[in-house]
């Protein structure tokens, strides 16, 4: 099946697993490119054991990360294995893994080995530290980025110690990261008509996105420290109390904090020398939240909630995944999407964030069983059904 999204006629080979790799391919795939989903005979993405929860034996793990691809199983240890791998490098546009190191100058399946096969293919390695510099050849898995970036002493509060973000965000980044490196690489091909190799990188990726806090040590050389829910460069710009629980207040210039101090009944507060300038509050930030606690401690959240949204100042609640899924915008944005699958039934997805006014992207195929589209791929590519079989018979697929 072509694919009509923005990158239909694209052909990815996908030889990754867990998820900074599957997710890069996904968004590829949800954008209209072909992508072929590479594991071992009987499967290898470690995610499809990654559990519970499963339905019907089906991690939920893996479902969030596979959609829109088919999948293809090959034994990547044997010649013959990897002879079917540059059989399909001949006609892709893309290759990308998530290997240690140096396996794939080891199988002669790296960027120089298949240069030659196709000249024109966008070739990408994520691996956790590159491959350059004195870790090149240590593994690298999200927690330990997290802590190894920096991000970790920066996450949670003086009380609490380190803390990881709640979902694997360096492994989403770095699958972000290598989407945009694939396409611009793609685009810039029309003009040089060659192909070239991307070397992602987890830790790169987690350093990038130490963004502001980063740019604050350089500038003023303050190791940050963790600030919990605060904001190192804003206030008021955190969670806050009120009569029935917390709510985020998050007013990022002096006309909404005056608005703030309006709608709470404390105006004058706008115009004190402490509170009157971002720099300022952020100087007095312990004395304004209790300021501003005591004054919501008079309303519930909804209450606070629905009168902020009425003054244009940004606030919101602090929601639950239950509550997510059921939020109106949420539903209304097509977040969540119902995709049948032929082991786990009825499934819901997280829908794609991606919204294009033409080439609207679209979830046409089930994260695949793995294997359940060799024989198709393979017939495509000129492999007889005869030799298909024998490949079968001696385990190579």
């Amino acid at each position: 099946m072509k694919g009509t999204g923005a990158l239909g006629g694209i052909k990815v080979l996908d030889l990754t697993r867990v998820l900074a790799g599957p997710y890069c391919t996904m968004i590829l795939a949800d954008l209209g490119a072909e992508v072929i989903k590479v594991e071992a005979p009987g499967g290898s993405d470690e995610t499809r054991g990654w559990g519970p929860p499963f339905r019907n034996g089906v991690s939920a793990y893996y479902l969030c990360a596979n959609r829109n691809k088919r999948s293809i199983t090959v034994n990547l240890k044997t010649e013959e294995g990897r002879n079917i791998i540059r059989a399909l490098v001949k006609e892709a546009d893309v290759v990308i893994h998530n290997f240690k190191t140096g396996s794939m100058e080891k199988w002669e399946l790296d960027y120089d080995s298949l240069k030659p096969i196709n000249p024109r293919i966008v070739y990408c390695s994520i691996t956790g530290f590159g491959e350059t510099g004195p870790d090149r050849h240590l593994p690298g898995y999200d927690y330990m980025i997290q802590g190894m970036s920096g991000l970790m002493s920066i996450t949670g509060s003086e009380e609490s110690g380190p803390m990881k973000i709640g979902v694997a965000m360096v492994d989403i980044l770095t699958g972000l990261y290598a989407a945009i490196a694939i396409e611009a690489a793609l685009l810039e091909r029309e003009k040089s008509h060659q192909g070239q190799k991307i070397d992602m990188s987890l830790l790169d990726t987690a350093v990038s996105s130490l963004a502001n806090v980063a740019s604050n040590y350089l500038i003023s050389g303050e190791v940050p420290r963790r600030l919990g829910n605060h904001h190192p460069n804003i206030a008021p710009y955190s969670t806050f109390k009120a009569l029935d629980g917390e709510l985020i207040i998050a007013v990022g210039n002096d006309r909404q904090f005056a608005a703030l101090c309006e709608v709470l009944g404390v105006r004058e507060l706008a115009h004190e020398e402490r509170f009157h300038t971002n720099e300022s509050r952020v100087k007095y930030k312990q004395q304004l939240t209790a300021i501003l606690e005591t004054q919501l401690q008079v309303k519930t959240v909804n209450e606070w909630l629905d009168l902020f949204s009425r003054h244009n100042i940004p606030s919101g609640p602090i929601a639950t995944i239950d509550q997510v899924v059921e939020h109106p915008q949420v539903v209304a944005r097509e977040m969540i999407v119902p995709v049948e699958h032929p082991q786990a039934g009825l499934v819901k997805l997280i829908g794609s964030p991606i919204k294009l006014s033409r080439t609207k992207v679209n979830i046409e195929r089930h994260p695949p069983v793995a294997g359940e589209h060799t024989d198709e791929i393979l017939l495509e590519v000129g492999f007889s059904q005869e030799k298909i079989n024998e490949l079968k018979d001696n385990t190579i697929i």
